[in-house]
């Protein structure tokens, strides 16, 4: 999804839900959510003295394990990993705090949830697993959906020869994207490359399981030592290690935000937005433009893009499986407009048709009598007792 964008400054919420124009004061303790466990919040403080919390190390920001208010769960408030929050009443010597309001998003990620997102690293394996085409596609739509820059990274590279990678280069190339080629077992550079692309950036860390994402975050930041599994023997399939989003400081600014591996993200757009997720069909288009503005680059007339490059086909397959989601929830709207729910004494659910009420239904004593005593209001204007009677009937 494209993320949204919001103003930069950071506003208050008043006791409605709106936003204040009323800034948060110098005093206000502000901080950036690093975690989220149950319904405990790690908060990394942003302009504290070290000396603020005794017991941390020495360059080490405080971190303090929050709450949320209850006034932000009633407006039903959700705090992502990466909200800029501010903190009240801090119990220093606990190390714990109340988180009172949320800042202003700049933007946010639904899947993974993270918010005020600058840019997308996406890691994958050149081999073991197999780099798979399809699986590969899916991410970098999925990354281009964001509306953020991509960065990809091939890992492992050590596994396979020079040519190999070379050949992988070429053909990324034609994709649109120029891939980072790195082995994060032997490539000692690899930090001094990458740090300085990611500094003062919140970056989202993503890619399928098993291609290495945690082994690529404790050679960025060594002191997180993070958990990592071997590729799986059997499936040749990546093992889970990161069970949730958290975010990690990077030693010269910014942070990076380690996600859980999908295999299969989820693409959530339209028919007619998915081509512009491609960087070809952007070129193709530069180039020459289709005979109709509302071309799906299937099999109409005219169509400028329609052609023998390599993910054509993919877009197809994307394509179909686009139109069948629409389809598939136009009909549950319909479904829901058309039908209604019973849940029976024995636990047995009963779908009935909904009846249209100007229809079907009759008009009910208590309207006819209201529509009776309307006539009735001025019984001063009733000429002669003839009339009358002819109310009276029809009151019957």
């Amino acid at each position: 999804m494209k993320p949204d964008t919001v103003r930069p400054d950071a506003l208050r919420l008043d006791a409605m839900g709106a936003v204040s124009s009323t800034p948060f004061t110098a005093e206000a303790l502000t901080g950036t959510v690093v975690s989220i466990k149950a319904n405990y919040y790690s908060v990394q403080l942003e302009g504290m003295a070290e000396e603020a919390l005794p017991q941390i190390s020495s360059g080490e920001k405080p971190v303090l394990l929050c709450i949320r208010r209850g006034l932000l769960k009633k407006l039903g408030q959700q705090i992502m990993v990466g909200d800029r929050v501010t903190v009240e009443e801090p119990d220093w010597q606990g190390g714990r705090g109340a988180i009172a309001a949320i800042h202003p998003r700049r933007t946010f990620l639904d899947r993974p949830p993270v918010a005020n997102v600058d840019q997308v690293l996406l890691v994958f394996a050149i081999a073991e697993p197999d780099l798979d085409t399809h699986q590969l596609s899916r991410f970098l739509l999925k990354a281009e959906s964001t509306g953020l820059s991509i960065t990809l990274c091939l890992n492992k590279c050590d596994l396979v020869t020079e040519e190999i990678a070379h050949q992988w280069q070429d053909r990324l190339a034609g994709w649109g994207y120029t891939p980072l080629m790195v082995s994060i077992r032997d490539d000692f550079e690899l930090p001094k490359r990458l740090l300085t692309a990611l500094q003062g950036k919140i970056t989202v860390l993503a890619g399928p399981s098993g291609v290495g994402k945690s082994s690529l975050t404790n050679r960025l930041i060594p002191a997180q030592n993070l958990r990592v599994s071997a590729v799986s023997g059997k499936l040749s399939r990546g093992r889970h290690t990161t069970r949730h989003v958290e975010l990690y400081e990077l030693p010269n600014g910014g942070f990076l935000a380690d996600t859980p591996g999908f295999n299969q993200p989820d693409i959530v757009t339209t028919a007619e937005a998915l081509g512009d997720l491609f960087p070809e069909i952007h070129q193709r288009l530069t180039d020459k433009s289709c005979q109709f503005s509302n071309c799906l680059h299937r099999d109409e007339p005219g169509c400028a893009v329609r052609g023998a490059w390599e993910r054509y086909e993919h877009y197809l397959l994307l394509l179909e499986e686009v139109i069948k989601q629409q389809q598939a929830l136009l009909h549950k709207g319909e479904a829901e407009a058309t039908e209604k729910v019973k849940m029976l004494e024995d636990g047995k659910i009963l779908h009935e048709p909904r009846l249209e009420a100007k229809k079907y239904r009759r008009t009910s004593r208590k309207t006819r009598n209201q529509a009776f005593q309307e006539l009735c209001l001025d019984l001063s204007e009733v000429s002669d007792l003839e009339d009358l009677e002819d109310l009276e009937d029809l009151g019957r």
